[in-house]
């Protein structure tokens, strides 16, 4: 029998490595458990989650798999991105509304190379590219200590750089989970795997732990 793929108005995938419940918040064409616990999410064509600083409506169709945790946490995944347009990604992201949110890309760059990139978003989206990576996997890390998050990105898994660490401007709880996008293109794959929850925040941000 083969692995089931789940349409968002049928049934909801079980990521067994998070401690909650998660529900779609924008549908993806499809999502499917992959073997080892993990998640493969196809986003449409011209999907996207951005507050352009320079103006326009908010765009907000990308799709959205979260869920609602407490107190710190680390979580981390290993991301494959079938890159095609520019700006196609997977992604980590930490999500209050459609004006507040953080998400940590890998991202195709209008160069063709594949990037870490994260977006802060407190009313108006900023864009920051981090590093290159040689191939179409990266390991992404989020971790939350009180108030503040952190994002991380690693080659290997074991080794991780510092991205960033920001608070949100958020008045309620902040949800965590799975996006894909394809802004520019006809839709994209982002698989998710090596899926890992703890709830210990990173405790030194700079040393590559």
């Amino acid at each position: 029998m083969g692995i089931p793929v789940y349409h968002a108005r049928m049934q909801i995938p079980v990521v067994a490595a998070l401690p909650f419940p998660l529900a779609f918040d924008e549908e993806p064409e499809t999502a499917t458990v992959v073997e080892g616990g993990g998640l493969a999410m196809r986003a449409g064509p011209l999907t996207d989650l951005f507050v352009d600083p320079a103006g326009g409506d908010p765009v907000v169709n990308a799709p959205r798999l979260l869920g609602t945790p407490t107190g710190d946490f680390t979580f981390a995944a290993r991301v494959e991105v079938e890159f095609s347009a520019d700006f196609d990604a997977g992604v980590l992201a930490v999500y209050s509304s459609p004006t507040c949110w953080a998400k940590l890309c890998f991202e195709f760059s209008p160069q063709r190379e594949a990037m870490v990139v994260s977006v802060v978003t407190d009313g108006l989206s900023d864009d920051a590219n981090a590093m290159v990576v040689d191939g179409s996997t990266v390991w992404l890390r989020i971790s939350r200590s009180g108030g503040t998050f952190a994002f991380h990105s690693s080659v290997d898994g074991a080794r991780w750089s510092f991205v960033r660490h920001f608070a949100l401007g958020a008045t309620g709880p902040v949800q965590v989970g799975f996006i894909a996008q394809s802004p520019r293109g006809d839709g994209v794959l982002a698989t998710f795997s090596d899926i890992t929850w703890t709830t210990q925040p990173a405790l030194d941000l700079r040393d590559g732990s």
